[in-house]
This record gives structure tokens, sequence and C-alpha cells, in this order.
């Protein structure tokens, strides 16, 4: 009888022990950033690093959009935008977007130019020099203290070069010498929303000549009435003991 009750004692403290190191590496988990009352940015990750998780309870909504080594964007964010959300990280090398409202996700880039509007002559900012990122009108706008505007396309496709269209026949003029140009249909580039450019620099790119890079705003939309938050928010000493 006393063997029998010493080796449930043993037990049970085995299951209390192994409770308690399960309860102290679970992952923490919180919420970094709401677009508004029903959408929102979940990390999960010691640090604030780690998986990202997108929420829309409304709409039924949660979609990894990266499975580990997230850091949170330091600089002002807004984001009315529901149908197309771009998200860019802590040092702004280049951003995650969804254009049906955060269901899937995929790679945005900024555009390759020939040349840089930086301090030190690169094609993209440091993150030093980010100000703010506003993404409204299913349009993302990246803002620099230098006052330079990164911004991605309006939100569609040129019609001419989509599957069965004419394409795009352009001339161009390069050392004194007109020259054409065109963009077919099976090879049209980036879709709209992937790619990021800024603003000074389209000219003279190919992108010039397709619809929605065309009469752009040449400064970040004003946004009223935003209910959500203007900063990602995150406490690195959450789940450390």
């Amino acid at each position: 009888m006393n063997t029998n009750i010493a080796l449930i004692g043993v037990l049970l403290s085995t299951v209390l022990t192994v409770g308690c190191q399960a309860k102290k590496s679970e992952i923490p988990t919180q919420v970094i950033y709401r677009f508004d009352d029903h959408r929102y940015l979940e990390l999960k990750g010691y640090y604030c690093e780690g998986a990202l998780w997108y929420v829309d309870t409304q709409r039924g909504i949660k979609s990894e959009v990266m499975d580990k080594f997230y850091r949170a964007f330091g600089g002002k964010y807004v984001h009315p935008s529901e149908r197309y959300i771009a998200i860019t990280d802590w040092d702004i090398s280049g951003f995650m977007v969804s254009k049906d409202y955060g269901q899937t996700w995929r790679n945005a880039h900024y555009a390759s130019v020939p040349y840089g509007v930086e301090p030190d002559g690169t094609t993209s900012p440091k993150r030093e020099n980010v100000v703010s990122f506003t993404v409204v009108n299913d349009q993302g706008f990246l803002l620099t203290k230098q006052g330079h505007l990164y911004l991605s396309s309006k939100p569609f496709d040129d019609p001419r070069v989509l599957p069965g269209g004419p394409g795009i026949d352009y001339t161009f003029t390069y050392d004194g010498k007109i020259g054409t140009g065109r963009i077919d249909p099976r090879s049209p580039g980036q879709k709209w929303g992937m790619s990021y450019i800024e603003l000074s620099t389209l000219k003279g790119q190919t992108n010039e000549e397709k619809a929605e890079w065309q009469g752009l705003p040449t400064k970040v939309p004003e946004v009223k009435n935003y209910t959500g938050w203007d900063h990602m928010q995150c406490d690195p000493d959450l789940g450390l003991e």
C-alpha cells in the first residue's frame, strides 16, 4: 500500500513538473497593431521578433504573413485600406502585401531604377530616414525625412497588358535619338501594388507608360477619422521570467 502511494506521488509530481515546463515554454503572443475594431496584427515570439499573423474577425480571416524573424516597424503607420494591405518591418527592406483582404500574402519590392535619390545614392530608403508609411485607397505611401515619396501603383492593371490585350507601343528619346518600345501582354512586368518606386524616378521608366502609374498623388493623401493605431506597439519582455 505504501509503495503504491509513493508511486502515485511520484507520478503526480512528474505530471505537475511537465505541466509547469509546458506553460513556461509557451511562446508569447501579442497584438502589435490595430487597423480598426476587427482587424489587427499578432506577433508570436520572444523579444518582439517572430511569426506575424493578420486577423480579420469580421471576415473570419487569420493568415500567416511571415513565419519567423518579423520585427515591428518603428515609424508612423496609418492603414485604413482594407482590400490592399501592405506591411513593412523594422529595416524597411521590402513589403508583405495582400490584395484580397488579407487572405494571401506576397513579397513586394522597391522598383529597379538606374539611379537613387537617397543621401547615399541608393534606390531604397534607410530605416533611420523613414518618417511614415500610409496605406489608403489601396495604395501605399512611404515618406522619408528628405521628402522622398515611395509609392505603389494605382489599384488596377492596365487592360492593354492583360491577357488578350493589344499591348502598349511607345517612343522614347535616348542620347538625342528617338527609339520605340513595346510592353507585351505576355511579359507585362509587375502587377499592381507589387512594386514601390520613388515618385521622381518614375520619369523615363517603362512603368510610366502603364495607366496604373499615371496621374499619381504627389504627396501622402490625408486620412480622416482613422480609428486604428498610428504606431506598432510591442512589449519585448512579454513571456520572460
